[in-house]
């Protein structure tokens, strides 16, 4: 049977080797770390799990899931970095993983399959969020959440309103991962503006599922004469689709697991180095918000030792992405209510 904790990242680099990290990242330099990931045996948790192990910022790492997590834990631990690994297993040893924790990153759930929407994934989905998140309530209160599993623009309402409940909630410590939207975006960005994709920075905004994925080319960087507007509306609807293209190109075999895994350990890290008081880090995330009518919105977001410092206006748009804000604000509104709603309800 497939684990049901299934949605699943990274280092800018290769991991160092164990002498460079006993010198450059002693324990002075980098502060004692704990990070958590649920769903750890799935298509994202494990490459994920890989990925945090390689982060020279942790220094242990919790895997959990619901099976499977002793070998995954045995093989990462292997590796000769500093984290330290534990695998934990079943609901019983979910409170022993999350404790301590600074981060608690959950890619769980099940994956979308072709034919699938990211709203068919909600009902199973959201059951698991919700009891994940209970446990972050009680043995992690402080620590910042991650949330991968889709649909985010749901599953974050969903968070919050268990943490409202529990009286732990801190609008600066929850996170929707739209990273992947942003790894996307500068890719295709690079491609056809032909630049160096290292060099890219392009803003997406809005939400984490089809149009509600606005990603803001006019802001890109470096900027380039290259793109027609017909270019640039490809170029959003490729970045929308992204996952959709990965989901058939697998033909049923899975959805985007390395991609995930990789946009999920770079979210990690920016969310550690915030922690660490390392200045001027900033993402784009799903995050409750005030720059529009909406209660959550995805835009950058400045991070620090208390998670979000500071949540960035969007700037000037092009007429293209100012119709496409208010195209996407129905979709994510209803979302987000769809959230609240389950989380009220169950």
């Amino acid at each position: 049977m497939e684990s049901v904790l299934r949605r699943g990242g990274a280092p800018s680099c290769p991991a160092p080797s164990s002498h460079i990290l006993r010198r450059s990242f002693s324990a002075e330099s980098a502060p004692e770390r704990k990070v958590a990931v649920l769903g750890a045996a799935g298509g994202i948790g494990q490459p994920l799990a890989l990925l945090m192990k390689l982060n020279p910022l942790v220094s242990r790492l919790a895997l959990y899931d619901i099976a499977g997590t002793p070998g995954v834990a045995a093989d990462v631990s292997h590796i000769n970095t500093r984290a330290e690994v534990k695998g934990y297993m079943a609901e019983e040893q979910l409170g022993q993983a999350l404790e301590g924790s600074d981060v608690v990153i959950i890619p769980a759930g099940v994956p979308r399959k072709p034919g699938m929407t990211r709203d068919d994934l909600f009902n199973i989905n959201a059951g698991i969020v919700k009891s994940l998140c209970t446990a972050i309530a009680k043995y992690c209160p402080n620590a910042l959440v991650n949330m991968i599993s889709n649909p985010v623009n749901s599953t974050v309402p969903i968070a919050a309103e268990v943490f409202k409940k529990a009286g732990t909630y801190d609008e600066k410590k929850l996170f929707g991962v739209t990273t992947l939207d942003v790894v996307r975006a500068k890719t295709f960005y690079a491609g056809k503006a032909n630049v160096p994709v290292a060099e890219v920075d392009v803003p997406v905004v809005g939400g984490h599922a089809g149009i509600t994925i606005l990603p803001l080319f006019s802001q890109a960087t470096p900027a380039t004469n290259a793109l027609s507007e017909d270019g640039i509306k490809a170029l959003t609807k490729r970045t929308q689709d992204g996952g959709t293209e990965v989901v058939e190109a697998k033909a049923g075999k899975g959805s985007a697991t390395l991609s995930m895994a990789y946009a999920g350990a770079i979210f990690a890290d920016a969310c550690l180095k915030g922690l660490n008081e390392i200045p001027d880090i900033v993402e784009c995330s799903f995050v409750q918000s005030s720059i529009t009518e909406l209660p959550f919105f995805a835009s950058k977001v400045r991070l620090g030792k208390n998670g979000v410092e500071e949540v960035l206006g969007l700037g000037t748009l092009s007429d293209y992405e100012k119709e496409g804000l208010e195209n996407l604000k129905p979709e994510l509104k209803a979302s987000i209510e769809k959230g609240i709603k389950f989380a009220k309800e169950n």
